[in-house]
């Protein structure tokens, strides 16, 4: 028996179909493709955005991670829980190695530096993000406050082995409800609101671009390839924060089924600079257009065949709302408002247990809608866990 053997008539009628370049299915994927060739095509990376308007005029590229002012500073202050919760798991591991207490030596050093490099005037005049104008002081009073704390409870940590436990770490640094470090305000607060102000920046310049767009949303193609975060991540429409964030720019009217989320497809990368980024991305137009209209065309042939079944459609994320005997939840919950904290700390322990979760991604579709709500100005909405929320210079 030859186990690599196949039937050459039946490998024929395979291929007449598919997997071949010549195939029936791959001729229609082109014409379908030919047929949407003037529809506005919206690609999104992990870094970037890239419009192109369709009929061969020139994409443009909207930059929104990593590359953007103030992004990485905040994710820093972001990681601070996260951090100390790693040094926590290290400690449990191996109780009695050095191990722990060397990286929390190095993350003090860090954060001290930080503290020292940190001030208002850092967030206005070199940050400078337009999206966070008017809340520089405030923002610079969290971020001091909240390396205050870190230092604090990480020097009592290495002081006090002994007691450097879960229930010591959630009561004293991640919720302020203890006394040992003179914590007034939780942590977790610190952490969305700059997962919060992540989103704001993002969301009120990709709404505001495509605004500037006259996008036919009914006709649009939303494509997102690539990793998102860590590898698991963002691979379904309802943990993926960028298609998030491109639905409600589109104020919802970019239908949920045209948006794909492609990971295993490899990520077009662009120089930074938004001019040479149009240039490069031109040479993507086509493959990502075929990629698009070859996955459309197998999805357009279930009406034509089961007419009279119930038809398939996709559910918008459906965030679960929360109540006193919820005791697990499958998707990031609903948010009532920017004092449902039930809701924002279930979501930071939520983007941390899915691995399909992006950890950036925690409230930033709030912070979209919320966007939308106001007018995409960013000064008329509540950026929880910083507005109304008074953190003392320590």
């Amino acid at each position: 028996m030859n186990p690599s053997y196949q039937n050459p008539d039946f490998l024929r009628l395979y291929e007449t179909y598919t997997a071949a370049a010549d195939s029936l299915g791959a001729k229609l994927a082109a014409m379908t493709g030919a047929a949407m060739a003037g529809d506005p095509l919206i690609v999104a990376t992990s870094t970037d955005i890239v419009l192109y308007p369709g009929a061969g005029r020139a994409p443009e590229v909207q930059g929104y991670r990593l590359f953007n002012r103030g992004f990485k500073e905040l994710a820093a202050v972001s990681h601070l829980g996260p951090a100390v919760a790693s040094l926590l798991k290290m400690r449990e591991l191996d109780p009695d190695g050095q191990a722990w207490q060397g990286e929390a030596r190095r993350m003090m050093e860090a954060t001290r530096a930080v503290r020292a490099a940190n001030s208002a005037a850092l967030w206005r005049d070199q940050i400078a993000v337009a999206a966070y104008r008017g809340r520089e002081q405030a923002i610079a009073d969290m971020v001091d406050y909240a390396c205050a704390m870190t230092l604090r409870y990480l020097e009592r940590a290495l002081r006090e082995p002994a007691g450097f436990t879960a229930q010591d770490m959630r009561e004293h640094y991640l919720e302020a409800k203890g006394g040992a470090i003179g914590a007034t305000e939780p942590m977790n607060a610190v952490m969305i609101a700059t997962f919060f102000l992540v989103g704001l920046d993002t969301g009120h310049r990709i709404i505001g671009w495509f605004d500037r767009h006259a996008i036919d949303w009914d006709r649009g193609m939303a494509l997102i390839v690539g990793k998102q975060g860590r590898p698991t991540a963002g691979v379904t429409w309802t943990s993926n924060s960028v298609c998030a964030s491109i639905r409600a720019a589109s104020r919802y009217r970019l239908p949920l089924e045209r948006v794909l989320i492609a990971p295993h497809v490899p990520s077009p990368e662009l120089p930074a600079d938004p001019a040479q980024a149009a240039a490069a991305a031109r040479a993507f137009e086509s493959p990502l257009r075929q990629l698009w209209s070859r996955t459309r065309t197998v999805s357009d042939l279930g009406p034509l065949m089961y007419d009279g079944y119930p038809r398939f459609a996709p559910a918008a994320a459906a965030h679960p709302r929360l109540t006193p005997g919820t005791t697990e939840v499958a998707e990031l919950p609903a948010i009532a408002g920017p004092d449902d904290w039930l809701a924002m700390n279930t979501r930071l322990r939520v983007v941390l247990e899915d691995p399909r979760q992006l950890l950036s991604g925690c409230v930033a579709d709030y912070a979209v809608d919320q966007l939308q709500a106001h007018g995409n100005d960013p000064a008329r909405v509540v950026v929880p866990g910083l507005d109304g929320c008074a953190y003392p210079r320590t």
